[in-house]
């Protein structure tokens, strides 16, 4: 019998133990883990979708930047300016 309430005592304890920690590291509480702050907002579109960008090869080493961190010049696309400034490898 002793056994039989320490295993529901540590059940409960392992349920508010998770609802905190959901709380804390999502920033939502309540149940299914969503606020109720913006109850009456347009749900928020996916931020991958957002933050698609199209990924281009440098001519120089081959390696896949995406589009705005590298920079053009020459004729071609580079991942950094000392990779322009070397040229297409052959």
């Amino acid at each position: 019998m002793r056994n039989l309430l320490l295993f529901v005592l540590f059940l409960i304890g392992l349920f508010y133990v998770r609802r905190a920690l959901r709380r804390s590291v999502g920033g939502r509480g309540g149940i299914g883990g969503k606020g109720n702050d913006d109850a009456g907002a347009a749900p928020e579109a996916p931020r991958k979708m957002l933050d698609a960008e199209q990924m281009v090869a440098c001519a120089h080493c081959g390696l896949h930047v995406p589009e705005s961190e590298g920079v053009r010049g020459n004729g071609a696309f580079y991942c950094s300016d000392e990779h322009r400034r070397l040229g297409v490898r052959r």
